[in-house]
């Protein structure tokens, strides 16, 4: 049972007057009335946080928070007293207390104390577990993760690795599309996993160059075409070519793409016979590729041809405590490259880092991470190493509630600004904002017509 807290205080009526009031915000609370009785009571059952009063016949509340500490440091302890003082806080802090309050006090402040320790308590046992279990990679290679969503991934893959159908992998940029086309190469399964695997960003370059790499040219096909040249298909033969930024690849180049993987050859700039390749083809990209056929910029064909078995990565923002996960796996690599002793983080590191939203994914989350550790002056990362934007965050909301009738908006207004807030959420992905919002597409470029609402210039959706 969660948020349960022990009261102990010689006083029955305050006691009762403790249950009564934290009770009311959600607390279950049990109560004793000395320290000996709490003490007993702590070694058969668990608790999420104590509060003890100071002055109280046989063991103290001072005594009784050091005992604690010292045989459960990670059980909060608040210290009440009556007799307020500054030397009775610094002996409670000394004592290891949580934290330390003077009666009479007020009943929020109480409860706010108690929500903020077991908030810290649950963190800090999470950071340790992770600390035992930092790796958490199972048999998906480079991929760190435990959440539902990244079990659905590991699934897939599992599934896929054994057959050589063609692959598509979409997700945001830097949530690790490579990674999971590795995963699929390298997999036990795998019958390619001894071959090569080639990968080529479509998007790096231009479309006759793009042509070449693909597919290879015959000596003389243009100016500096000196000697004969095997194209990216050939080599990786026997093993997998992973062609990223997909979505990003010119027409023209989509067709003599979709016209290799219907034949399974290509032919050489240049050339004039068709060249046999085995290859298994991983795509990948950050656009939506439904949006770009609708939009005559992606071929339809071809996009069938891709997709048959389509995996989708989630963002880092909707996968929980992979977060964590990865900061420690991060944490532990930069520290070894780097030289330096670090164990981990604080609770209050991965407070701040799991209410972050990622917007660069795991991209972004490893490059916070390495200057973390570069900068850090102590063994365990701070709040105080994280990138400022990252420490300084604060999560914003659609509406806020306002008393001032004048504050108060339209109706449209709030669908406007809700329906933007889920498109900058799933990085203009207009596929993935009609899950979110429960509409079908049609109706969502309507609405996205009628707020004149459009992806800004450079991102996934523009």
């Amino acid at each position: 049972m969660g948020r349960r807290v022990l009261v102990v205080d010689d006083d029955a009526d305050m006691c009762k007057e403790l249950e009564r009031m934290l009770g009311r915000r959600g607390f279950v609370v049990t109560s004793r009335q000395s320290a000996d009785l709490a003490w007993e009571l702590l070694a058969s059952e668990d608790f999420d946080a104590v509060v003890s009063d100071v002055n109280m016949r046989g063991m103290n509340g001072l005594e009784l928070c050091d005992r604690i500490v010292q045989n459960r440091r990670d059980l909060p302890v608040i210290v009440v007293t009556g007799f307020g003082s500054m030397e009775a806080a610094i002996a409670a802090i000394r004592a290891g207390a949580t934290d330390f309050m003077t009666k009479p006090f007020n009943a929020e402040q109480l409860a706010l104390s108690l929500e903020r320790a077991i908030r810290q308590r649950a963190l800090e046992e999470e950071v340790r577990r992770l600390r035992r279990d930092a790796a958490a990679r199972s048999n998906y290679g480079e991929i760190i993760g435990s959440s539902p969503a990244m079990f659905q991934v590991f699934e897939m893959i599992d599934r896929v690795a054994e057959t050589d159908a063609t692959v598509l992998v979409t997700a945001e940029s830097g949530a690790g599309k490579e990674l999971v086309a590795r995963a699929i190469h390298q997999h036990q399964k795998s019958r390619r996993a001894a071959g090569p695997l080639v990968a080529i960003n479509c998007a790096a370059l231009p479309e006759a160059l793009l042509e070449s790499e693909l597919f290879g040219h015959a000596k003389g096909a243009f100016t500096d075409a000196k000697t004969a040249r095997r194209g990216l298909f050939l080599e990786a033969s026997g093993g997998t070519l992973f062609l990223d930024e997909l979505g990003e690849m010119p027409l023209g180049m989509q067709a003599k793409l979709l016209r290799a993987l219907e034949e399974r050859k290509v032919r050489p700039v240049g050339g004039s016979a068709e060249v046999p390749f085995d290859a298994r083809i991983v795509a990948a990209t950050n656009k939506d590729l439904e949006s770009l056929v609708e939009e005559r910029r992606f071929r339809e064909d071809l996009y069938y041809r891709v997709n048959v078995v389509h995996i989708e990565i989630p963002p880092l923002r909707s996968r929980g405590n992979d977060v964590l996960l990865l900061a420690q796996a991060f944490v532990k690599r930069f520290a070894e490259r780097h030289g330096k002793t670090i164990t981990g983080f604080s609770a209050e590191f991965a407070d701040r880092v799991l209410s972050y939203a990622w917007p660069g994914n795991v991209r972004e989350l490893q490059n916070a991470i390495e200057r973390a550790v570069s900068l850090a002056r102590f063994e365990e990362l701070t709040v105080d190493d994280l990138p400022p934007k990252v420490r300084d965050y604060r999560p914003s909301h659609v509406v806020v509630a306002a008393s001032d009738p004048a504050e108060l908006v339209t109706l449209e207004e709030v669908e406007r600004r809700y329906i933007e807030r889920v498109m900058e959420a799933v990085g203009w992905n207009k596929t993935e904002a009609t899950k979110v919002l429960g509409i079908d597409r049609s109706t969502l470029y309507r609405k996205l017509e009628r707020y004149h609402l459009a992806a800004p210039a450079g991102s996934p959706g523009a």
